[in-house]
Protein backbone atom coordinates (compact mmCIF):
# COMPACT_ATOMS: atom_id res chain seq x y z
CA UNK A 1 0.00 0.00 0.00
CA UNK A 2 1.45 3.62 -0.99
CA UNK A 3 2.03 6.28 1.69
CA UNK A 4 -0.71 8.26 0.18
CA UNK A 5 -3.39 5.48 0.45
CA UNK A 6 -5.86 5.92 2.97
CA UNK A 7 -6.49 3.96 5.91
CA UNK A 8 -9.78 2.82 5.26
CA UNK A 9 -11.40 3.08 1.27
CA UNK A 10 -15.02 2.08 1.30
CA UNK A 11 -15.77 1.61 -2.32
CA UNK A 12 -19.70 1.34 -3.50
CA UNK A 13 -20.56 -0.61 -0.86
CA UNK A 14 -23.92 -2.06 -0.96
CA UNK A 15 -25.53 -3.83 2.14
CA UNK A 16 -29.01 -4.92 1.42
CA UNK A 17 -31.57 -7.11 3.63
CA UNK A 18 -33.17 -9.77 1.58
CA UNK A 19 -36.69 -9.59 3.47
CA UNK A 20 -39.96 -11.52 2.58
CA UNK A 21 -41.41 -7.96 1.85
CA UNK A 22 -38.85 -7.17 -0.33
CA UNK A 23 -35.46 -6.05 -0.78
CA UNK A 24 -34.69 -3.27 1.71
CA UNK A 25 -31.36 -1.11 0.01
CA UNK A 26 -29.65 -0.42 3.56
CA UNK A 27 -26.91 0.72 2.31
CA UNK A 28 -26.65 1.34 -1.67
CA UNK A 29 -23.64 2.56 -3.27
CA UNK A 30 -21.96 4.50 -0.25
CA UNK A 31 -18.23 5.30 -1.03
CA UNK A 32 -15.72 7.35 1.34
CA UNK A 33 -12.58 7.50 2.64
CA UNK A 34 -10.62 7.92 6.27
CA UNK A 35 -6.85 8.54 6.60
CA UNK A 36 -5.16 7.75 9.43
CA UNK A 37 -5.62 10.44 12.24
CA UNK A 38 -8.55 11.74 10.95
CA UNK A 39 -11.99 12.28 11.98
CA UNK A 40 -15.04 11.29 9.37
CA UNK A 41 -18.49 12.23 10.35
CA UNK A 42 -21.18 10.43 9.28
CA UNK A 43 -24.38 12.06 10.12
CA UNK A 44 -27.94 12.11 9.10
CA UNK A 45 -31.89 10.95 10.35
CA UNK A 46 -32.63 8.17 11.76
CA UNK A 47 -33.00 5.14 9.53
CA UNK A 48 -30.45 6.62 6.73
CA UNK A 49 -28.10 3.68 6.50
CA UNK A 50 -25.46 5.03 9.09
CA UNK A 51 -25.18 2.12 11.98
CA UNK A 52 -25.64 -0.41 8.62
CA UNK A 53 -22.65 1.26 7.03
CA UNK A 54 -20.65 0.63 10.36
CA UNK A 55 -21.86 -2.66 11.15
CA UNK A 56 -20.89 -3.76 7.44
CA UNK A 57 -17.10 -2.33 7.74
CA UNK A 58 -17.08 -4.59 10.90
CA UNK A 59 -18.66 -7.64 9.02
CA UNK A 60 -21.54 -7.97 11.58
CA UNK A 61 -24.28 -7.43 9.16
CA UNK A 62 -26.07 -10.36 10.07
CA UNK A 63 -29.23 -12.79 7.65
CA UNK A 64 -31.54 -11.28 5.93
CA UNK A 65 -28.88 -8.37 5.73
CA UNK A 66 -25.80 -9.35 3.31
CA UNK A 67 -23.16 -7.06 1.90
CA UNK A 68 -23.96 -7.72 -2.32
CA UNK A 69 -21.33 -5.47 -3.82
CA UNK A 70 -18.23 -2.81 -3.67
CA UNK A 71 -15.50 -3.34 -1.19
CA UNK A 72 -13.78 -2.42 2.35
CA UNK A 73 -10.23 -1.81 1.91
CA UNK A 74 -8.59 -1.65 5.53
CA UNK A 75 -4.69 -1.35 4.93
CA UNK A 76 -5.18 -2.62 1.10
CA UNK A 77 -7.22 -5.78 2.27
CA UNK A 78 -10.46 -6.28 1.18
CA UNK A 79 -12.63 -6.89 4.55
CA UNK A 80 -15.66 -7.46 2.42
CA UNK A 81 -13.71 -10.78 1.60
CA UNK A 82 -12.33 -12.14 4.34
CA UNK A 83 -13.09 -14.96 5.84
CA UNK A 84 -14.66 -14.64 9.44
CA UNK A 85 -11.38 -16.14 11.36
CA UNK A 86 -9.46 -12.93 9.88
CA UNK A 87 -11.78 -10.53 10.73
CA UNK A 88 -12.37 -11.75 14.08
CA UNK A 89 -8.56 -11.42 14.69
CA UNK A 90 -9.18 -7.58 13.25
CA UNK A 91 -11.94 -7.02 15.32
CA UNK A 92 -10.67 -5.27 18.96
CA UNK A 93 -7.23 -5.11 18.05
CA UNK A 94 -6.79 -2.86 14.71
CA UNK A 95 -10.68 -2.37 14.24
CA UNK A 96 -12.85 -1.44 17.15
CA UNK A 97 -16.75 -0.09 17.73
CA UNK A 98 -18.32 1.61 20.58
CA UNK A 99 -21.94 0.79 20.07
CA UNK A 100 -24.86 3.16 20.67
CA UNK A 101 -26.44 0.52 23.45
CA UNK A 102 -23.86 -0.58 25.73
CA UNK A 103 -26.16 -4.24 26.44
CA UNK A 104 -24.72 -4.79 23.36
CA UNK A 105 -21.16 -4.70 24.12
CA UNK A 106 -21.10 -6.20 27.94
CA UNK A 107 -21.62 -9.72 29.19
CA UNK A 108 -24.35 -9.14 32.38
CA UNK A 109 -22.53 -12.43 33.89
CA UNK A 110 -18.95 -11.36 33.79
CA UNK A 111 -17.43 -9.13 35.62
CA UNK A 112 -15.83 -5.84 34.37
CA UNK A 113 -12.35 -6.82 34.87
CA UNK A 114 -12.71 -10.01 33.00
CA UNK A 115 -14.37 -8.36 30.28
CA UNK A 116 -11.31 -5.81 29.89
CA UNK A 117 -8.91 -8.41 30.50
CA UNK A 118 -10.14 -10.72 27.95
CA UNK A 119 -10.08 -8.01 25.38
CA UNK A 120 -6.23 -7.21 26.03
CA UNK A 121 -5.45 -10.91 26.20
CA UNK A 122 -6.77 -12.16 23.18
CA UNK A 123 -4.80 -10.47 21.03
CA UNK A 124 -1.67 -9.67 23.39
CA UNK A 125 -1.10 -13.50 25.22
CA UNK A 126 2.36 -12.19 26.12
CA UNK A 127 0.79 -9.63 28.05
CA UNK A 128 0.10 -11.11 31.97
CA UNK A 129 -2.96 -10.80 33.77
CA UNK A 130 -1.52 -8.21 36.18
CA UNK A 131 -0.65 -5.85 33.45
CA UNK A 132 -3.65 -6.31 31.50
CA UNK A 133 -5.72 -5.75 34.62
CA UNK A 134 -3.47 -2.35 35.36
CA UNK A 135 -3.97 -1.20 31.90
CA UNK A 136 -7.77 -2.33 32.50
CA UNK A 137 -7.86 0.05 35.42
CA UNK A 138 -6.27 3.17 33.46
CA UNK A 139 -8.59 2.46 30.79
CA UNK A 140 -11.41 3.63 33.00
CA UNK A 141 -10.02 6.01 35.02
CA UNK A 142 -9.27 7.65 31.81
CA UNK A 143 -12.76 7.48 30.91
CA UNK A 144 -13.81 9.18 34.35
CA UNK A 145 -15.15 6.47 36.22
CA UNK A 146 -14.48 6.92 39.83
CA UNK A 147 -12.41 4.50 42.40
CA UNK A 148 -11.01 2.10 38.94
CA UNK A 149 -9.83 -0.21 41.29
CA UNK A 150 -12.95 -0.81 42.43
CA UNK A 151 -15.51 -0.97 40.00
CA UNK A 152 -13.22 -3.65 37.83
CA UNK A 153 -14.87 -6.45 40.50
CA UNK A 154 -18.27 -5.00 39.60
CA UNK A 155 -21.03 -6.51 36.86
CA UNK A 156 -22.86 -4.38 34.13
CA UNK A 157 -25.89 -3.98 36.49
CA UNK A 158 -24.12 -2.08 39.26
CA UNK A 159 -23.58 0.53 36.91
CA UNK A 160 -25.92 3.31 35.07
CA UNK A 161 -26.47 3.75 32.06
CA UNK A 162 -24.12 6.44 31.21
CA UNK A 163 -21.22 4.10 33.25
CA UNK A 164 -21.90 1.01 31.16
CA UNK A 165 -21.41 3.41 28.18
CA UNK A 166 -18.36 4.48 29.35
CA UNK A 167 -16.95 1.40 29.94
CA UNK A 168 -17.98 0.16 27.07
CA UNK A 169 -15.75 2.91 24.91
CA UNK A 170 -12.93 1.87 27.47
CA UNK A 171 -12.88 -1.55 25.77
CA UNK A 172 -12.87 -0.43 22.54
CA UNK A 173 -9.68 1.88 23.06
CA UNK A 174 -8.14 -0.72 25.41
CA UNK A 175 -5.59 -1.98 22.22
CA UNK A 176 -5.10 1.34 20.45
CA UNK A 177 -7.02 0.13 17.12
CA UNK A 178 -6.09 1.77 14.07
CA UNK A 179 -9.60 2.63 12.86
CA UNK A 180 -12.44 3.43 15.20
CA UNK A 181 -16.19 3.73 14.98
CA UNK A 182 -18.36 5.16 17.09
CA UNK A 183 -22.09 4.56 16.38
CA UNK A 184 -23.54 7.65 18.60
CA UNK A 185 -22.29 6.75 21.60
CA UNK A 186 -22.41 9.94 24.16
CA UNK A 187 -26.00 9.71 23.17
CA UNK A 188 -27.15 8.64 26.63
CA UNK A 189 -24.19 10.91 28.68
CA UNK A 190 -24.70 14.48 30.14
CA UNK A 191 -22.98 17.04 28.29
CA UNK A 192 -19.88 17.30 31.05
CA UNK A 193 -19.14 13.73 30.28
CA UNK A 194 -19.61 14.10 26.71
CA UNK A 195 -17.14 16.57 26.20
CA UNK A 196 -14.57 14.39 28.67
CA UNK A 197 -15.15 11.55 26.18
CA UNK A 198 -14.78 13.84 23.29
CA UNK A 199 -11.73 14.55 24.31
CA UNK A 200 -10.53 11.10 24.41
CA UNK A 201 -11.15 10.55 21.20
CA UNK A 202 -9.40 13.47 20.10
CA UNK A 203 -6.25 12.87 21.68
CA UNK A 204 -6.31 9.07 21.05
CA UNK A 205 -6.31 10.07 17.19
CA UNK A 206 -4.18 12.60 17.46
CA UNK A 207 -1.01 11.24 19.15
CA UNK A 208 -1.74 7.39 18.16
CA UNK A 209 -2.71 8.25 14.42
CA UNK A 210 -6.26 6.51 15.03
CA UNK A 211 -8.30 7.50 12.09
CA UNK A 212 -12.35 7.66 13.46
CA UNK A 213 -15.96 7.93 11.72
CA UNK A 214 -17.83 8.95 14.52
CA UNK A 215 -21.71 8.26 13.23
CA UNK A 216 -24.38 10.63 14.73
CA UNK A 217 -27.59 13.14 13.85
CA UNK A 218 -25.26 16.02 16.37
CA UNK A 219 -24.36 18.23 13.58
CA UNK A 220 -22.86 20.27 17.14
CA UNK A 221 -20.78 17.68 17.43
CA UNK A 222 -19.30 17.05 14.25
CA UNK A 223 -18.76 20.73 13.92
CA UNK A 224 -15.88 20.37 16.53
CA UNK A 225 -14.81 17.15 15.86
CA UNK A 226 -14.52 16.25 12.49
CA UNK A 227 -12.11 16.56 9.95
CA UNK A 228 -14.70 15.95 6.82
CA UNK A 229 -18.15 15.23 6.95
CA UNK A 230 -20.33 12.73 4.90
CA UNK A 231 -23.78 13.21 4.86
CA UNK A 232 -26.24 10.60 4.04
CA UNK A 233 -30.13 10.01 3.32
CA UNK A 234 -31.71 6.43 2.26
CA UNK A 235 -28.71 4.33 1.97
CA UNK A 236 -26.72 6.62 -0.20
CA UNK A 237 -24.60 10.03 0.54
CA UNK A 238 -25.40 12.97 -0.52
CA UNK A 239 -23.14 15.29 0.59
CA UNK A 240 -19.20 14.92 1.57
CA UNK A 241 -16.40 17.00 1.99
CA UNK A 242 -14.36 19.14 4.70
CA UNK A 243 -16.46 20.07 7.59
CA UNK A 244 -16.03 23.63 7.31
CA UNK A 245 -17.18 23.81 3.54
CA UNK A 246 -20.08 21.21 4.07
CA UNK A 247 -21.45 23.13 7.51
CA UNK A 248 -20.84 26.71 6.51
CA UNK A 249 -21.43 26.16 2.87
CA UNK A 250 -23.84 23.02 2.40
CA UNK A 251 -24.44 22.50 -1.38
CA UNK A 252 -27.09 19.98 -0.96
CA UNK A 253 -30.69 20.95 -0.03
CA UNK A 254 -30.81 17.85 2.52
CA UNK A 255 -27.84 19.40 5.05
CA UNK A 256 -29.47 22.63 4.86
CA UNK A 257 -32.43 20.87 6.32
CA UNK A 258 -30.58 19.42 8.82
CA UNK A 259 -28.41 22.20 9.34
CA UNK A 260 -31.89 24.36 10.10
CA UNK A 261 -32.88 21.90 12.36
CA UNK A 262 -30.19 22.66 14.89
CA UNK A 263 -31.84 24.90 17.77
CA UNK A 264 -28.80 26.74 18.15
CA UNK A 265 -28.88 28.01 14.80
CA UNK A 266 -32.49 29.61 15.43
CA UNK A 267 -32.94 32.79 17.39
CA UNK A 268 -35.20 32.88 20.60
CA UNK A 269 -38.80 33.52 19.64
CA UNK A 270 -38.53 31.68 16.26
CA UNK A 271 -40.08 28.49 15.17
CA UNK A 272 -37.63 25.67 14.77
CA UNK A 273 -37.28 25.19 10.95
CA UNK A 274 -38.06 21.04 9.80
CA UNK A 275 -37.59 19.13 6.76
CA UNK A 276 -40.97 18.20 5.45
CA UNK A 277 -42.92 15.29 5.21
CA UNK A 278 -41.19 12.00 6.29
CA UNK A 279 -38.24 9.42 4.77
CA UNK A 280 -39.22 7.32 2.18
CA UNK A 281 -39.41 3.35 3.14
CA UNK A 282 -36.01 1.79 1.87
CA UNK A 283 -38.69 -0.89 1.00
CA UNK A 284 -40.35 1.82 -1.24
CA UNK A 285 -38.05 4.83 -2.48
CA UNK A 286 -38.94 6.72 -5.24
CA UNK A 287 -37.29 6.95 -8.57
CA UNK A 288 -34.14 9.22 -9.12
CA UNK A 289 -33.42 11.24 -5.98
CA UNK A 290 -34.68 10.11 -3.24
CA UNK A 291 -34.78 13.11 -1.28
CA UNK A 292 -37.16 14.86 -4.05
CA UNK A 293 -40.21 14.35 -2.32
CA UNK A 294 -39.40 16.63 0.34
CA UNK A 295 -37.05 19.20 -1.62
CA UNK A 296 -38.35 22.38 -2.14
CA UNK A 297 -36.24 22.87 -5.06
CA UNK A 298 -36.96 19.70 -6.89
CA UNK A 299 -38.66 19.19 -10.55
CA UNK A 300 -38.54 16.78 -13.61
CA UNK A 301 -35.29 16.27 -13.90
CA UNK A 302 -34.85 15.18 -10.52
CA UNK A 303 -36.81 11.79 -11.75
CA UNK A 304 -33.03 10.59 -12.58
CA UNK A 305 -30.67 9.90 -10.09
CA UNK A 306 -27.41 11.95 -10.09
CA UNK A 307 -24.69 11.48 -9.49
CA UNK A 308 -22.51 12.53 -6.72
CA UNK A 309 -20.28 15.40 -8.13
CA UNK A 310 -17.17 17.62 -7.20
CA UNK A 311 -18.54 21.22 -7.10
CA UNK A 312 -15.46 22.32 -5.39
CA UNK A 313 -12.30 21.00 -4.34
CA UNK A 314 -13.44 18.07 -2.36
CA UNK A 315 -16.52 18.95 -1.51
CA UNK A 316 -18.89 17.01 -3.95
CA UNK A 317 -22.81 16.79 -3.75
CA UNK A 318 -25.44 14.17 -5.08
CA UNK A 319 -28.17 16.97 -6.88
CA UNK A 320 -29.16 18.44 -9.99
CA UNK A 321 -29.89 22.09 -8.41
CA UNK A 322 -27.25 22.04 -5.85
CA UNK A 323 -27.54 25.25 -3.53
CA UNK A 324 -25.29 28.53 -4.60
CA UNK A 325 -26.55 27.70 -8.77
CA UNK A 326 -29.15 29.50 -9.75
CA UNK A 327 -32.16 27.14 -10.83
CA UNK A 328 -32.80 27.15 -14.99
Amino acid sequence: MSAAAPLLAVEELRTHFLTRAGVVKAVDGVSLAVNRGEVLGLVGESGCGKTVTGFSIMGLVDPPGKIVGGHIRFEGVDLARLPEERLRALRGERIAMIFQDPLMTLNPVLRIETQMTEAIRAHHPEVTQTQARARARDGLAQLGIPDAEARLAAYPHQFSGGMRQRVAIAIALLNRPALLIADEPTTALDVTIQAQILHEVQKLCRESGTALIWITHDLAVVGGLADAVAVMYAGRIVEQGPVDDVLDRPRHPYTLGLLGSVPSRTRRGEKLPQIPGMAPSPLHLPEGCSFRTRCPRADSRCADMPELAALAPGHLARCVHPLGEARP
